[in-house]
């Protein structure tokens, strides 16, 4: 629905899936996700990443360059969360643009995301999906350029931003979990070292 606050809104979408096969290990990966901070953590860039709280963040998004006249940075606050199957829910819950008043007035931005495991003939996959939606107020130097070409533009721009997530989960997410998998295999023998005491070496 357009904002009523805008008087010239056009609106730009773009959807990404995505489906990565997991090897499988000791600990199933539906314990990770259960754990969405350690999938943002994985995902984004630390220095442009923020956590407010268990399930919140405040991520910069890499400068945007739109028509070559206007460039900015958003940043938008995620709300990350899952469910006890190991499903991970994303959602933006605001968004601003620093420097630019003009467009951070005009400037709405809507992200939703979803990542769950699934069986299929034995073997575990990632299925996920998201989508995009930014609508802005044309400045008066883009009224008369055609929408056809400004959605283009606009569409192509989220794609972008999209695809950067996507491969950074295809490159990231699997070495975090196998590091976490490790990690938890190795407190487990801690533990058990603790309590029980160094096994008996064979004769």
């Amino acid at each position: 629905m357009p904002n009523q606050n805008f008087s010239h809104p056009i609106q730009f979408k773009a959807s990404e899936s995505l489906s990565l096969p997991v090897k499988q290990t000791p600990i199933p990966i539906h314990h990770y996700l259960r754990q969405p901070q350690r999938l943002v953590k994985a995902i984004a860039d630390p220095k442009l990443m923020e956590q407010l709280s268990d399930n919140d963040f405040r991520l910069k998004m890499r400068p945007l360059n739109f028509m070559e006249m206007y460039h900015f940075q958003p940043t938008v606050i995620l709300g990350v969360w899952s469910n006890s199957q190991g499903t991970v829910f994303l959602r933006s819950q605001d968004c601003e643009i620093r420097g630019i008043d003009y467009i951070n007035d005009r400037f709405s931005l809507t992200l939703k995301g979803k990542l769950c495991p699934q069986e299929k003939e034995g073997k575990t996959y990632l299925q996920g999906q998201a989508n995009l939606t930014v609508e802005v107020d044309l400045p008066p130097a883009l009224r008369l350029t055609p929408d056809s070409l400004l959605k283009m533009t606009g569409n192509g721009l989220l794609r972008g931003v999209l695809n950067r997530i996507k491969q950074r989960l295809l490159n990231q997410l699997a070495q975090d979990y196998h590091h976490w998998v490790e990690s938890q295999s190795q407190s487990l023998k801690n533990e058990e070292v603790s309590r029980f005491g160094e096994p008996c070496p064979e004769s």
